[in-house]
């Protein structure tokens, strides 16, 4: 067995490293299944969907599913292109709008004292703890109150700063030497400038974490439970409707959830390798 004395720690074998790189691999391929099984199932005819014992691969594959699926989103009154735009908006505004928001706030909290820092934090990490369920009749209330039932403003605004968001980026901006801040400061730079020109690009790991899971959970959004005319819905709700009215639809659902699944796979796979270089280079512990 070979030993290989690393620079930065003790010495490491081959076999031990091949090793670890094989169960990565497992796990990876493991945790990849269900995305293939979802295209699979997209590309099965009706006969193979339901046949019995269940197989996972496909025989005969097909996309009609997808000619199914785009023939009932033609029929629809509302043109389709108009539901894609809607949850576009959704999802850049409010994902913009919660990096923005979530990480200015965590500057304040982390690099400047102010009153009643600590206890508005605390109050922060109590927010993690409520879900979605928790919250929904509370916010619905609130956008009714401000008239903003029916429009898109009822999902961007409370998606604009989420407690997960500040968390996230105040504990990453912590990590930032104070005397970064003083540095900066002595050379004349506003508190604007520090935050976009110095603590954003450390921060980039971070950042872009949020992004992705911001991305996710407002492209996922359905706003049934805000949005009631037709015109104004999103994409997600659509696609449920037209691929839900009984198990001959099976197959144009797969197909549904697959074209969902493909931006946030693509955000992510965009993104992930700036995030290990971030890691890397910004000069932050991970």
């Amino acid at each position: 067995m070979k030993f290989k004395r690393s620079k930065t720690g003790p010495a490491r074998s081959t076999a031990g490293d091949t090793a670890v790189f094989m169960i990565l691999i497992i796990v990876g391929l493991f945790m990849l299944l269900p995305f293939v099984y979802a295209i699979i199932q997209s590309l099965k005819p009706t006969e193979e969907i339901f046949a019995y014992p269940p197989k996972f691969f496909v025989r005969n594959p097909t996309f009609d599913n997808y000619k199914t699926l785009s023939q009932l989103v033609d029929s629809l009154w509302i043109p389709f292109g108009r539901y894609f735009i809607n949850s576009a908006v959704v999802t850049v505004v409010g994902t913009g709008a919660n990096l923005l928001f979530s990480s200015m706030a965590a500057f304040a909290f982390a690099k400047y004292n102010f009153p009643g820092n600590k206890w508005m934090f605390s109050l922060v990490v109590a927010a993690l703890l409520f879900s979605g369920t928790v919250t929904a009749l509370p916010q619905y209330i609130i956008m009714s109150g401000l008239g903003l039932i029916n429009t898109l403003y009822s999902l961007i605004i409370p998606a604009a700063a989420t407690p997960l968001g500040l968390f996230l980026m105040k504990n990453f901006m912590v990590q930032i030497p104070d005397t970064v801040i003083e540095a900066a400061t002595i050379d004349g730079a506003g508190i604007l400038k520090i935050y976009y020109r110095v603590c954003m690009p450390l921060v980039k790991p971070a950042a872009l974490t949020l992004v992705i899971f911001s991305f996710q959970g407002l492209w996922n959004s359905t706003g049934g439970s805000y949005i009631y005319e037709e015109a104004w819905k999103l994409l997600p709700t659509v696609l449920n409707d037209v691929a839900s009215a009984g198990i001959a639809r099976v197959g144009s659902a797969s197909a549904a959830s697959v074209l969902m699944m493909l931006p946030p796979c693509a955000l992510f796979i965009f993104t992930q390798s700036r995030i290990v270089e971030t890691m890397a280079f910004s000069g932050i512990k991970g």
